[in-house]
């Protein structure tokens, strides 16, 4: 397989020719590139054993125990969980056939699926009991481009994917995928394999839900603050303009021309702790035409990018299911799922209505899909993950059931990119977005309002009716409202 690679050392000229390309002018508030981080992050997951298997947190998504003095040295942790089912075994995934009798929970599919998916969220036509064992159309459509923002090198990136799609019947031609290093350098691989499974994550359920968009991979060369908003400015230049450059010498990243009629969205499945200078750097998502994305967090609380005003901050519930037959029951809130009210951001004016709730400060998520790892999706990563300091990431690699608010950001990526495709109609922005999915907040067939469950620092937020701090508005129904 070709994978294209468009790196933007070898773009920079061709820019300056072709198409004119403003070399960026950053102030200094918001100049963050640089060379990445060195911060102390542990080197083996995290592993909590529950009555039906072992739930896994991989180093990066546990927050280092040290942090840099400087935002340039800060870094950013993913939002992936890992669920291994006891008794379970890779080879036991098989796709169900005409004679197929499924036996939850381990045997067939069991858990979510692109077809499960679409079929919970009313993406396509709904089947009773939307169950994965059965369900087996998945989402088509989509157009212009989903870019995935991610730290280190994922060297199965495209097989993985193609693979994927194979075996779940989504469309994908190679040339949809390419992949874009932040300063023209291959990144090094994360040994551990946990951005190579993050990467997997959010390159198959974008896709997933927009199987015919085009999809950028930008890699960044490390975790850290500098080197990830670096990528997030080089995608959002790829969704705008289809192309990017960078000063070699800075590696400070120059702007479409004004010209550029492109349009899509950015997913970033990674945050971190809030900071008090954090408002200096929500500019770094307000490009024309592109709508930001990202991820909750898997923890109590509120993490950025996702409480800046100019992202779509993609939150977590839980998709409940029958033991014995496997068919859906409702949605609840994720009691894991990052949420609340933002220590520094304002209200923005699109959350006017809920400012009885919030007050004067940003609250998140906006919306929610499902992140509970005991729920999760099926993915394919042939890099592994490691399970201890002496373990190889291979010997884990394969089909995975993963959860955490990683996945969450990647399928709103994907929906809202197809949702625009079929109204022929791609957001302004991230605000705009937002403008129209808290106008339509308490469409039933638009949203579906989450009421059941709880969230939150000493579980102390409950679901209710209408937005609230564990879901937001609630999850998807259909294509319309977005």
């Amino acid at each position: 397989m070709k994978i294209q690679h468009l790196t933007p050392g070898l773009l920079l000229a061709l820019l300056v020719c072709s198409l004119g390309v403003a070399q960026a002018q950053p102030t200094d508030e918001v100049a963050v590139h640089g060379s990445p981080s060195t911060v102390t992050s542990p080197k083996h997951p995290v592993m909590i054993k529950t009555p039906g298997g072992m739930i896994v947190t991989p180093p990066s998504s546990i927050p280092p125990s040290t942090q840099g003095t400087t935002l340039k040295t800060r870094t950013m942790q993913t939002d992936l969980q890992i669920y291994v089912p006891a008794g379970w075994k890779s080879d036991e995934v098989v796709p169900p056939g005409p004679n197929y009798t499924p036996t939850p929970p381990y045997s067939g599919y069991a858990y979510e699926t692109p077809a499960s998916i679409a079929c919970v969220y009313a993406l396509l036509s709904v089947t009773t009991g939307c169950n994965p064992n059965t369900v087996t159309t998945p989402p088509s459509g989509g157009s212009s481009a989903i870019a995935i923002v991610d730290a280190f090198d994922d060297p199965f990136a495209g097989p993985d994917l193609a693979y994927f799609s194979s075996q779940f019947g989504l469309p994908f031609d190679p040339a949809q995928l390419h992949v874009v290093y932040e300063d023209g350098t291959e990144p090094a691989v994360d040994p551990t394999g946990s951005w190579e499974m993050e990467e997997s994550l959010d390159l198959q359920y974008s896709h997933a839900m927009a199987p015919s968009a085009t999809i950028y991979l930008v890699e960044a060369q490390s975790s850290s603050f500098a080197n990830l908003l670096t990528s997030v400015e080089i995608a959002g230049n790829l969704v705008r303009c289809g192309q990017t450059e960078q000063n070699p010498s800075t590696h400070a990243v120059g702007t479409c021309p004004k010209t550029s009629t492109g349009a899509g969205e950015v997913s970033m499945s990674w945050g971190g702790g809030e900071f008090s200078s954090e408002t200096a750097y929500d500019s770094i998502f307000t490009t024309a035409g592109v709508v930001y994305v990202a991820s909750a967090g898997d923890a109590p609380g509120t993490l950025w990018p996702c409480v800046s005003p100019n992202v779509v901050c993609a939150g977590g519930t839980s998709i409940r299911r029958s033991p014995s037959t496997g068919n859906f029951i409702n949605e609840v809130s994720w009691t894991l799922g990052g949420g609340g009210v933002s220590l520094y951001e304002k209200i923005p004016g699109y959350q006017s209505s809920i400012s009885g709730i919030v007050g004067v400060s940003r609250g998140v998520p906006d919306v929610s899909l499902d992140s509970n790892p005991v729920t999760g999706l099926w993915v394919y990563d042939s890099f592994g993950y490691a399970l201890s300091v002496s373990d190889e990431a291979l010997a884990n690699a394969g089909w995975t059931i993963i959860g955490g608010t990683s996945a969450s950001s990647p399928m709103w990526a994907g929906i809202l990119n197809n949702a625009a495709t079929r109204a022929s109609s791609f957001a302004a922005s991230s605000n705009a977005e937002l403008t129209q999915m808290y106008k339509n907040k308490a469409v039933t067939t638009d949203f579906r309002d989450i009421d059941i469950g709880y969230c939150g620092p000493y579980e102390g937020y409950t679901t209710a009716t209408g937005w609230d701090p564990c879901t937001g508005i609630g999850s998807n129904q259909t294509y319309t409202g977005k």
